[in-house]
């Protein structure tokens, strides 16, 4: 199939706001982007392949047949896709049941890196302790 203008800026929004949704704090939101950039390699995969007859002997020449493994790699990346997104909206039920709420919070260890990275700021100094100067 020749990559048309449509497909690759279709392709491009779909990685863009999957990527974009990714990076949220919502597990919802992580969940969308998820499928958004599935649906992006799955048409980014279709646009590999070369179209013609179904791939079956005896159908039509054996140069015009479409190469049937872009389509397999897609049915693959469908099912990755399905397995990803059913564990993704189980840990969101799990989140907003526990808490309320599908955001994710800041883990302690990860606030007292950030401390320390905003307190050194390219001062060069080591952070971690020796236990020399206690």
């Amino acid at each position: 199939m020749t990559p048309n203008l449509v497909y690759i800026v279709v392709i491009g929004v779909l990685f863009a706001a999957g990527v974009s949704m990714v990076l949220e704090r919502s597990l919802t939101r992580v969940l969308m982007g998820m499928i958004l950039l599935g649906n992006g390699v799955n048409l980014l995969i279709l646009l590999g392949g070369k179209a013609g007859t179904p791939p079956i002997v005896g159908l039509g020449p054996d140069e015009e047949m479409a190469d049937p493994l872009p389509q397999i790699m897609i049915l693959t990346a469908i099912v990755i896709t399905l397995g990803m997104t059913a564990f993704l909206l189980a840990l969101a039920y799990r989140s907003w049941a526990m808490s309320g709420h599908d955001e994710v919070q800041d883990d302690v260890e990860d606030r007292r890196i950030m401390q320390l990275a905003e307190r050194d700021q390219g001062s060069g100094i080591d952070d971690v302790d020796h236990g020399v100067n206690r």
